[in-house]
């Protein structure tokens, strides 16, 4: 029995009119999706079992804007959750498919940023001055988009594009076309958001970008770029942000592994990979992960309101996620497994107008004529291989016989300095998030009870893993939940971090951490206080604060606590300065040369700057141990 003859197929999915999906995931197949088409409200709408109890299988494209289900700000433009609820499933030969899809180059008109570079660069300088420079985050990835007008029939375009990435951009995790009424989504995405196949949760964080030189890249000049200490610490933030995700899903709060190099046609990447178990439905799975740090910002929250400041038209379907909920043949647990990949690298064609999002990722290092240029090198593997810009041509030496077959390049993630370069970034991190992890309730605080009280800051679902680590029994209470009763009834509550100026009264959500820390002082109750609420100690306890002159976002430090050296991670605006009296009973640990205070204690509390569930922290299980002991 043979399959459908690939160019027959290609040929009606061109004529017709009924909606479909190109899907290459590996390097052999490309999937053809029919069905029909439902958009939903919720992502508990996405319809994965029919009233008869039968499970289908359903590619749903996911907005930004569906952030709101978490009670994040978003620009609303009424981008639809799109489900095509799928109804046959065709794996052809790539080969095959290939050499049947349309190649015409299709014509651009008024083509070009809808942003000049000139503006961006000073949104990045805003940016960086007035959110990551006022405590307001760590991280944050703003967008502009490659617009250009486009006279040909939809459905060639789309096929035409395909065929194009998938000639052309090589490395993509996702190479895929999406065509539905209105609405066309051709992309080629480096990177998996999120999956979930047999129980295990996999998240993918991609960061740093290196634009390849002309000719190409080579070992030295991607060694080069692996020392950047902004790249680096790029990587390092947002894998600290999906750790957040992952401690939220999963029992065992994610393992770390990598780094490992991504590379594409224009642009190289570095990558970790986070793995745990979990046992969710995988629609509250990507609920809990909407979306990636990479493409908006951390902490998450406030990233979103962020975003919605700086940016001034919605996101469309951009740093949302194409998801596939696959049927798995489980009797008990979830019925479907999950895979999906983020919306970037992506062409939407709607009503004759083409749109390529890009966005770079800003943080305090950031030079904002290099964060154009890495807006200009994203979009240009897309642009590269649809013919919107000229292609990458490899340069030959003078003497060379054009005709001769090219041996493939070695991958230079295998160059020996290469691999010595990645490796060598882990002995920098936790290897508390490095190692199986699968707490079992018997540390040495077995018993006692931790109330964590979030105040906007998902640092707190790995804050909650640690204290479970360590025998607690925690649990995760948002800020504007917690009652007094509950920051009575616990044996400790862990003040927690966020955003923010901790000196500001006019913030419910400051105003809320003070309440917290002063009634667990005024009862002299067990108090761990951390980042912000460190920060809100500190006032209470008559210690001034200060803005620092260079946010610590993202930065390892080794410093005194209380007589032992600890390698910890901070991501702070703000500080508390050492006072010249000390109050009675307060025992401060200070940066001698700048007054900076790391860490308090005093009668039944305890408190950090620092970020102790850090993959920075190479040494936050340890002093964390420590600072609760000394509160209890």
């Amino acid at each position: 029995m043979t399959g459908p003859d690939p160019s027959s197929l290609i040929h009606d999915l061109l004529d017709g009119t009924a909606p479909f999906a190109l899907i290459a995931r590996d390097d052999a197949t490309v999937e053809v999706l029919t069905g029909t088409v439902v958009d939903v409200e919720l992502l508990a709408d996405i319809p994965l079992v029919d009233a008869d109890g039968t499970r289908r299988e359903v590619l749903a494209l996911v907005p930004y804007r569906q952030v709101r289900e978490r009670g994040f700000i978003a620009h609303d433009d009424g981008a639809p959750l799109r489900c095509l609820v799928i109804e046959e499933r065709m794996p052809l030969p790539r080969a095959a498919v290939l050499a049947s899809l349309p190649s015409a180059p299709v014509a651009l008109q008024d083509a070009g940023f809808d942003i000049d570079d000139e503006a961006y660069a000073d949104i990045v300088r805003r940016v960086i001055a007035d959110e990551i420079g006022r405590g307001e985050g760590a991280n944050f990835v703003i967008r502009r988009d490659f617009v250009a007008g486009v006279d040909a029939d939809p459905r060639v375009a789309a096929l035409t594009w395909f065929r194009a990435l998938l000639e052309h951009e090589k490395g993509a995790y996702w190479t895929f076309a999406v065509v539905t009424p209105g609405h066309i989504a051709v992309g080629a995405s480096p990177e998996a958001h999120v999956s979930a196949r047999d129980g295990i949760v996999t998240m993918n964080p991609i960061s740093g970008t290196f634009r390849h030189p002309q000719g190409g890249a080579t070992a030295d000049t991607l060694a080069e770029f692996l020392r950047s200490t902004k790249e680096t610490e790029e990587l390092f933030m947002v894998v600290d942000e999906e750790l957040k995700m992952m401690s939220a899903v999963c029992s065992d709060g994610g393992r770390i592994t990598g780094p490992h190099l991504k590379e594409m046609s224009r642009l190289t990447h570095t990558e970790y990979m986070l793995r745990g178990r979990s046992t969710l439905d995988p629609r509250d799975i990507l609920r809990e992960t909407m979306f990636a740090p990479t493409v908006t910002g951390s902490p998450m929250q406030n990233a979103c309101t962020v975003i919605a400041r700086h940016e001034t038209a919605p996101r469309g379907y951009y740093s949302g996620v194409a998801a596939l909920f696959t049927p798995n043949g489980a009797t008990e647990g979830p019925t479907h497994d999950l895979d999906a990949p983020i919306l970037i690298r992506t062409a939407y064609l709607v009503d004759g107008r083409l749109r390529v999002p890009v966005g770079a990722t800003l943080v305090r290092h950031s030079d904002p004529y290099g964060e154009v240029g890495e807006t200009h090198g994203k979009a240009a593997g897309v642009l590269g291989a649809i013919g919107a810009i000229p292609r990458d041509v490899p340069t030959l030496p003078a003497d060379a016989d054009p005709d001769a077959p090219v041996a493939p390049r070695r991958p230079l993630a295998e160059d020996p300095a290469i691999a010595e370069l990645l490796a060598s970034r882990n002995e920098r991190l936790a290897p508390f998030w490095m190692n199986p992890q699968d707490p079992d309730g018997s540390g040495p605080f077995a018993g006692r009870t931790a109330l964590v009280v979030d105040a906007e800051d998902r640092f707190t679902t790995m804050l909650a893993h640690q204290l479970r680590h360590l025998g607690l029994d925690a649990r995760i209470v948002h800020w504007s939940e917690a009652t007094d009763a509950d920051v009575d009834a616990a044996d400790l509550v862990v003040a927690g971090p966020g955003p923010g100026d901790p000196r500001d009264d006019a913030s419910d959500r400051i105003s809320a951490m003070h309440h917290v820390v002063s009634r667990r002082l005024s009862r002299r109750a067990p108090l761990l206080a951390v980042c912000l609420s460190h920060q809100v100690l500190a006032d209470q306890l008559g210690i001034d604060l200060a803005p620092l002159p260079q946010p610590h976002q993202g930065l390892q430090k080794s410093v005194d606590v209380f007589g032992e050296r600890a390698s910890i991670g901070f991501y702070n605006t703000f500080t508390a300065r050492l006072p010249q009296t000390l109050p009675d009973g307060v025992e401060v640990a200070a940066d001698p040369v700048t007054g900076d205070v790391y860490a308090l204690r005093g009668e039944r509390f305890s408190s950090v700057q620092g970020h102790l569930e850090s993959i920075l922290s190479r040494d936050g299980m340890r002093t964390l141990e420590r600072l609760i002991a000394a509160a209890l």
